[in-house]
């Protein structure tokens, strides 16, 4: 990384001590006032350990000989990552001399609690920038919305002050030119070792685009290779981590294992989306769109996690690219990670079912329903609408901070809605309640990782609007929930109806306000989340993983 682009957020990094306003700036000054608030405490019970492994006698001695080069490359994302989050990794581990502490912080990629709204947990840390390090800790939103500079909406640019002081964007493979090279040459290596011609050329093509940030070939070429067994997701992909704007992607990298039979038992439901794009709950107008026919749904084992996959909470699926153009001419691919999946729904999901969920409907949470649930989360983000019907560009660009929290809670409601519509047709099987109470488990998850995420706040709009609807209903002498099947549904309906023409508007000002008003956590709520805590259930996973547990 180019030093002399780091420097001002070196001082964030060690003298944080600021508070924080979207409406004006991320922070105050580095001479704000010291935080007197104590730091959140140090929770390595929230994670249990899994150790990521896969049956590798599917792959070929050279695909075993990939794996080693692409653990590399997903090394350095992790270190991209690290430094879009937080900056300076290495100087804030030598300054934690905890133990605890310290492994903490490489849980989370910095010294906040992402399962805990973002609190600092290191003595003297404080608030975390909205933008996180893709922004200056000092610039204000009038800062960047009146500086005239090229990029300065693109994923893949920083933000930072030129030496006269305004305002310039540097573009990532500038910023991590040596890091870049670096992954780069990796990935054409590996493209040597691969057998199949798709894989090949999209390693080919992906090694190309760390050098230049132009991302979209490769996305092509990752969407037409269909017989690869090996898979490797890599790059700046999500822009969850940038919470000021939205707008900035952060690296990360998944290592795949791909499971053909379950992927063929899968593959059937995507030439059905053309169909539930015309069946959704809203004028023609808001699905005027057509999705893509050469979507894939996938399953695979994961073999290695990098960066902001990694952070926090952990990803058991995944819907690429997220390029809209892309997605519009050839579709997505959605990846469900299984062995990931299956982990959460041993070590999680069933236990907390025991605390919270009605004795009468505990049967109903099954592992089928949670992977449908989480598979057709993934297939709703391709439908609906990429772009606003008010002339005010793409959805994303319209609601700007506030687009992945719709968009996640888009995916969350309407992939229920198409199970509906999927089962009323015969096309899925199984009793359609197991969607349901294992939908109302999987909140109670979910809602565990806090609301400060995109994630986190969807969880918590379709929460507290199921709870309006009356689709459930809690105990008070029990502290158990239970569903109204027939509400639930209806419930599904009008919040799919709601959000989508709430895109399709783009309407920042009333999605804010949604934001607002319903993306909470009461304190009903968290009181049944404490005695999830209180039972010794974990939030969610840490893994174990790398070239020695796959013994390779």
């Amino acid at each position: 990384m180019k030093k002399s682009y780091i420097s001002s957020f070196l001082i964030i990094s060690l003298f944080l001590m600021a508070s924080q306003s979207c409406n004006e700036s991320q922070t105050q000054s580095a001479e704000s006032p010291v935080l007197t608030a104590a730091p959140a405490e140090v929770a390595l019970d929230k994670y249990t350990p899994v150790r990521l492994e896969t049956d590798l006698s599917v792959l070929s001695e050279k695909e075993k000989q990939m794996i080693p080069l692409l653990v590399e490359a997903a090394k350095i994302m992790d270190d991209l990552f690290w430094f879009e989050a937080y900056g300076d990794k290495e100087t804030l581990l030598s300054e934690v001399k905890d133990a605890d502490t310290r492994q903490y912080v490489e849980i989370n990629y910095g010294p906040w609690d992402r399962l805990a709204g973002n609190q600092p947990f290191v003595e003297g840390i404080g608030p975390k920038p909205l933008g996180a390090n893709f922004y200056p800790f000092d610039m204000t939103k009038a800062d960047f919305e009146a500086a005239a500079i090229e990029n300065k909406t693109s994923l893949y640019t920083f933000i930072r002050y030129d030496e006269s002081g305004a305002l310039q964007s540097i573009p990532y493979h500038e910023m991590f030119e040596e890091e870049v090279t670096a992954a780069s040459d990796l990935l054409k290596q590996a493209s040597v070792l691969a057998e199949d011609a798709g894989l090949k050329k999209y390693l080919e093509l992906r090694a190309e685009a760390l050098l230049t940030d132009e991302y979209q070939p490769s996305d092509m070429a990752w969407l037409d290779m269909k017989t690869n067994t090996i898979d490797v997701v890599i790059g700046p992909i999500e822009n969850y981590e940038d919470q000021l704007y939205g707008y900035k992607a952060a690296h990360e990298a998944y290592i795949l294992v791909k499971d053909k039979p379950w992927s063929e038992r899968l593959a059937r439901y995507a030439s059905l989306l053309p169909g539930l794009q015309a069946n959704l709950p809203v004028p023609d107008e808001y699905k005027k769109e057509k999705p893509g026919t050469d979507t894939e749904l996938n399953a695979y084992d994961v073999v290695y996690y990098a960066g902001d996959c990694n952070a926090g909470s952990k990803t058991i699926a995944i819907n690429l690219p997220n390029d809209e153009e892309v997605q519009l001419a050839k579709g997505t691919r959605r990846l469900q990670l299984k062995n990931a999946m299956r982990a959460k729904f041993d070590k999680i999901l069933l236990p907390i079912s025991e605390v919270l969920i009605d004795a009468s409907q505990r049967s109903h949470i099954t592992f089928d329903a949670f992977f449908a649930n989480t598979m057709f989360h993934e297939v709703a983000h391709g439908l609906g609408i990429k772009n606003t019907i008010t002339g005010k560009g793409t959805v994303r660009e319209a609601l700007q901070a506030h687009a992945s929290a719709l968009e996640e809670g888009k995916a969350d409601v309407l992939g229920l809605f198409m199970i509906n519509q999927l089962h009323d047709a015969g096309e899925i099987e199984g009793d359609l309640h197991d969607y349901y109470v294992t939908f109302l488990a999987s909140i109670f998850r979910s809602v565990r990782f806090g609301a400060s995420s995109a994630h986190g706040k969807a969880n918590m709009i379709r929460f507290n609007y199921f709870k309006e609807q009356g689709a459930f209903v809690r105990d008070s002498a029990s502290g158990t929930y239970k569903i109204d099947f027939e509400k639930f549904r209806m419930a599904t309906d009008s919040l799919s109806q709601k959000i989508l023409m709430l895109q399709g508007d783009g309407d920042y000002t009333r999605v804010a306000k949604l934001v607002e008003e319903m993306a909470i956590i009461t304190p009903e709520l968290q009181g049944d989340l404490d005695r999830l805590s209180d039972a010794s259930i974990p939030v969610d996973v840490v893994f174990e993983q790398g070239l020695d547990i796959l013994e390779l």
